[in-house]
């Protein structure tokens, strides 16, 4: 099929609205402020008007007590919607306080999860925050309890209050529009019928539910959260628990990794994001730019589908989620999305290949200690997983068979050099993706492929002085990418793509107490870019030098 002139143009016209106006919404960033600022584009609209429903207003979070609302559906404009979209700001005054993390909760399903900005003594912050929850229509059919859980510490030492408010944005159709299939169940993996986060602190820690299920599901996903917390915050640079004294770095290797399991048996792997937030490391890394995510987490979508049969069986089965190595501890929820298909009271079929195993980390020490006592070498942990999982139901059409197929691999490399005056550690972790996911019916093959990039690169020099003060020498390069691409019959008929970089540097200057004392040399960056086959482009640039915002580019490599 050929593409008329007239066409091109009015699909370049449509791409250059749907970029600027992302951009308007996205727009409140100011050269030579000192606020939180990223690059991260606002969740893109439809042309219809939406209703708004207000979550919360003007709530105010200066304890550990969870803050409760009511949510009510939207009257004026009754479901299915064109798109489901989450949105909060927050706030926090000038002062002194930790990132915090904040939770927030439909009844028991969680809506959203990320960490807050930390304010400085005399720069208070604010943000804006979107989730796309159009997966998540069914949930919001029927008047429910809702939660925010931010818990926060004010007292004569940490004295910032934090502030905020949400709302949930209904798009109706637009006319002789169909609605976009999304999932007819959504279940809940938290604490209660309120929802909150489970603690996993070991990896035999399990965060589970027994479940009979519709027997009528076709697809299912489980969208997994897991924030590490306390001594896993910093995971990725833990090392093996018998070089972790001499080392000076926390235990239980730098290999951690969600497990999905059913009735025992593994069914799916949801590796974790290395997030780093606004207190970590060397809170000026952060002023103004924040790392990837780390206000506004992402889940990560494990495909069940080649197990539908199995849980159409009309019998209880046990979908559990653990995090391999936790050493306390890891934040964990999750969702189970089923779809349904309602001419259809029961499906059979069978698992019929399941090649994914336990994951067994190689890890290499070559670490030398002098007869001084200086030590300098290198640890390095791999682990990875090439996987099949196969599975079918009977349906009136026919048998559909879904395939995952998935090759995942991590490696973190760490070079250390410690001596008397000197404590160097750099790390270079990678972790990639690569799934394709086929689908096999009467209408032929259709096929998602998708890949992962994650890199995270960090160094760190501390410097000591004979009174034992010192520097801290940070820099980082924290990077996301995801490309996606469906097929049918082996014709593309969608691509996408997101890069999102974070490229902080700063040198934190401490007194012989580990008291900061002040910084210098502070810069960040970050650079996202977006682009899909609808036309829809999205490219944003900020840069920062001594804590304030320095430049905003928009449009490069959209044209």
């Amino acid at each position: 099929m050929t593409t008329s002139p007239v066409s091109k143009f009015v699909a370049t016209l449509f791409s250059l609205l749907v970029l600027l106006s992302a951009i308007a919404a996205a727009q409140d960033l100011q050269i030579g402020s000192a606020n939180t600022a990223f690059a991260d584009p606002p969740v893109p609209r439809p042309h219809t008007t939406p209703c708004k429903v207000t979550l919360y207003k003007g709530f105010v979070f200066a304890d550990f007590n969870p803050k409760s609302f009511t949510y009510t559906p939207p009257a004026a404009c009754p479901g299915p919607w064109a798109k489901v979209i989450f949105q909060a700001n927050f706030s926090i005054n000038q002062g002194r306080q930790f990132d915090r993390t904040a939770n927030i909760w439909i009844g028991p399903t969680n809506v959203y999860f990320g960490t807050t900005a930390e304010p400085s003594h005399t720069v208070s912050r604010h943000w804006h925050v979107e989730r796309d929850l159009t997966d998540y229509s069914s949930i919001f059919t029927v008047t429910q309890a809702g939660t925010v859980d931010l818990g926060n510490l004010v007292n004569q030492t940490y004295t910032s209050i934090l502030h905020g408010n949400a709302d949930i944005l209904f798009y109706p159709l637009e006319p002789n529009q169909g609605p976009p299939r999304t999932a007819d169940q959504v279940i809940a993996f938290s604490s209660g019928p309120t929802g909150g986060t489970v603690a996993l602190n070991t990896g035999s820690d399990l965060l589970e539910q027994t479940l009979t299920l519709p027997t009528n599901i076709t697809d299912v996903y489980f969208d997994v959260f897991a924030q590490s917390q306390s001594s896993d915050e910093f995971w990725y640079t833990c090392v093996p628990n018998d070089v972790a004294g001499e080392l000076q770095s926390c235990p239980g290797t730098a290999f951690r990794e969600s497990e999905v399991t059913i009735d025992g048996t593994p069914a799916g792997v949801a590796p974790v994001y290395p997030w780093i937030y606004t207190g970590g490391i060397d809170p000026y890394l952060w002023r103004p730019i924040p790392g990837v995510q780390t206000m506004n987490f992402l889940p990560y979508r494990v495909n069940l589908t080649p197990f539908a049969s199995l849980l159409d069986d009309g019998q209880p089965h046990t979908v559990a989620l653990s995090v391999f190595n936790a050493d306390s501890y890891f934040s964990a929820t999750a969702s189970l999305l089923l779809y349904l298909d309602s001419n259809s009271t029961q499906f059979t079929g069978a698992v019929t290949e399941n090649t994914l195993a336990a994951p067994a980390p190689n890890i290499t020490e070559n670490i030398h200690t002098a007869q001084n006592g200086n030590i300098q070498g290198t640890v390095n942990t791999r682990s990875g997983h090439n996987l099949q999982i196969s599975g079918y139901i009977n349906t009136a059409t026919g048998p559909v068979t879904t395939t995952v197929a998935q090759n995942i691999n991590f490696a973190n490399l760490q070079y250390f050099k410690i001596q008397s005056a000197i404590y160097e550690q750099n790390i270079n972790q990678t972790t990639t993706i690569h799934s394709v996911v086929t689908t096999h019916n009467a209408g032929g093959n259709f096929t998602d492929l998708v890949h992962d990039s994650w890199p995270l690169k960090l160094n760190i020099t501390l410097l000591f002085n004979p009174d034992g003060s010192g520097t801290q020498a940070t820099t980082i390069d924290q990077y996301y990418e995801r490309d996606e691409e469906t097929r049918h019959n082996g014709q593309a008929t969608f691509f996408s793509l997101i890069q999102n970089r974070v490229t902080p540097t700063d040198t934190l200057d401490f007194d012989a107490s580990f008291n900061i004392t002040g910084n210098t040399n502070q810069t960040s960056a970050q650079n996202y870019f977006s682009s899909n086959s609808t036309g829809y482009c999205y490219s944003r640039s900020i840069t920062a030098n001594s804590g304030v915002l320095t430049s905003i580019t928009n449009g490069q490599g959209c044209n």
